[in-house]
């Protein structure tokens, strides 16, 4: 009887175990993944574009980690565009990132980059403020980085203006 008792209650945690760590990594894929932000950039004609890029699928053998649109960064915020979009998944967060390129075989959290804060959706139009004092010449990319499992999901090489 004590037998049974202890494998019921292994088996029962191992099953919680299971199912909360399963539900962390569907959540976003089921709930999430249709979210579309229609964040506006507001009135840009008092504006100064310092550069644009395009949200590449940095590894094209990876059907998981992707992402595609365009980003135009003024001197106080970061606008991903309206044709924004990565794939589904946990705690995703945009970057301003120092060095040259980044591959997923850079290691971001070496660099001295600027977290902008957590991604909203996964597709359309978000803007991120940058913090004042940041020298936006020091960062040639913006990516959306995966915290929670320190990978990258898609780079945006800039082309300051």
């Amino acid at each position: 009887m004590g037998r049974i008792l202890v494998s019921l209650l292994i088996g029962a945690l191992l099953g919680g175990f299971v199912g909360f760590a399963g539900g962390i990594f569907v959540y976003p894929y089921i709930f999430l993944a249709d979210v579309v932000a229609t964040e506006d950039i507001g009135d840009v004609s008092g504006r100064q574009v310092v550069a644009k890029g395009s949200f590449i699928h940095a590894d094209p053998g990876d059907p998981i980690h992707y992402g595609s649109g365009g980003v135009t960064v003024y001197a106080d915020a970061v606008h991903l565009q309206e044709d924004f979009e990565v794939g589904p998944g946990p705690a995703f967060h945009v970057y301003l990132v120092p060095q040259p390129e980044v591959t997923p075989d850079t290691d971001v959290a070496a660099t001295m980059f600027v977290d902008l804060g957590r991604l909203r959706a996964f597709k359309g139009s978000q803007v991120y403020k940058i913090p004042a004092g940041v020298d936006l010449e020091r960062y040639p990319n913006v990516i959306v980085w995966c915290a929670q499992f320190g990978v990258l999901i898609s780079p945006a090489k800039l082309a300051y203006l």
